[in-house]
């Protein structure tokens, strides 16, 4: 502890310019400021400051050192106040964006954190615009695919697999392909467009060595998964979603996964947040929170039969 009184005097005298200045900021005589550095200087082997009547200057070692101590003394503060910040109650708003396909894996647990902290308002935003945190004031993103710059802190999500599927009335009119290439034929697609960058989504299909992509006819493409999923429904065509957009009509038989054994489309969501040196309480509550109830080290896909 006496080294710590040590290095905090050093500087608080470097950051003032003088002992009265430090002792002043320390609730210490100036005798006792200049004391606690000469004894720093004497564990250390080396002179800090070049002192004299009128002046206070740091050597060259003063310089270097006090650099160091500097960012020491600035991690000591930021973990005092961290556990300070444990102690507190949780409140205020929490911005929250994902995309809108999200809120099927957001929203039933989202009563449990509500209920768990009763103090927190949530703003969610849900959209496929891949929003800015920093520019846009947003808490915490839940987002797939390419992640952002080092400003963004993640954690691994649940992750998801992208899955075929169409309508028993849409197979029993089209029939069912067997193989990537029965594409090709008389089937019809609903595109997914990504907002973003404007792309329509490639089917994530499995092709025989040799064989060019597959091309199909779309007659509708769309930048909403929702809308898409809606399309398929209605029988309008075959489409592409993820695992858990689909899971519920899989199992009431109103869709039907096609191409099982043709498909290669892991998925992955992350929850991300700014980089800052103090993380409040609402947002540290959320991040464990969602963490711990959507996280997931495999995919758990529903169950599917294969095709016909």
């Amino acid at each position: 502890m006496d080294r710590l009184t040590g290095l905090t005097a050093f500087v608080r005298t470097a950051d003032l310019g003088s002992f009265v200045a430090a002792g002043r900021v320390l609730g210490l005589s100036p005798s006792a400021v200049g004391k606690a550095v000469t004894r720093l200087e004497s564990q250390l082997g080396v002179r800090l400051f070049q002192r004299s009547t009128r002046s206070l200057r740091l050597t060259e070692e003063g310089r270097t050192f006090h650099e160091r101590c500097r960012h020491i003394l600035d991690d000591l503060d930021d973990a005092q106040e961290t556990l300070l910040m444990t102690r507190e109650t949780p409140r205020g708003r929490v911005r929250v964006s994902a995309p809108i396909v999200a809120y099927h894996l957001l929203l039933p647990v989202l009563a449990e954190f509500l209920s768990l902290y009763p103090e927190i308002e949530l703003d969610l935003d849900f959209t496929d615009r891949i929003v800015d945190l920093i520019e846009e004031g947003v808490d915490v993103a839940i987002r797939s695919g390419q992640l952002p710059d080092s400003r963004i802190m993640v954690r691994a999500l649940r992750p998801f697999q992208l899955l075929l599927c169409a309508s028993p009335a849409y197979l029993e009119r089209q029939g069912t392909p067997k193989c990537p290439r029965d594409l090709c034929g008389d089937h019809i697609g609903i595109g997914f467009r990504y907002p973003n960058s404007g792309k329509v989504q490639d089917w994530p299909l499995i092709l025989p060595a040799g064989e060019k992509e597959v091309r199909v006819r779309h007659i509708l493409t769309c930048n909403n998964m929702e809308a898409l999923r809606g399309a398929v429904l209605r029988g309008l065509g075959i489409g592409c979603m993820p695992d858990f957009l689909a899971a519920a009509s899989l199992k009431t038989g109103e869709l039907v996964p096609l191409l099982v054994d043709h498909l290669d489309a892991p998925g992955q969501f992350n929850l991300i947040w700014p980089s800052s040196r103090h993380l409040s309480p609402k947002v540290r509550v959320f991040v464990d929170f969602i963490s711990t109830r959507l996280f997931s080290s495999e995919c758990q896909l529903p169950p599917v039969t294969p095709n016909p």
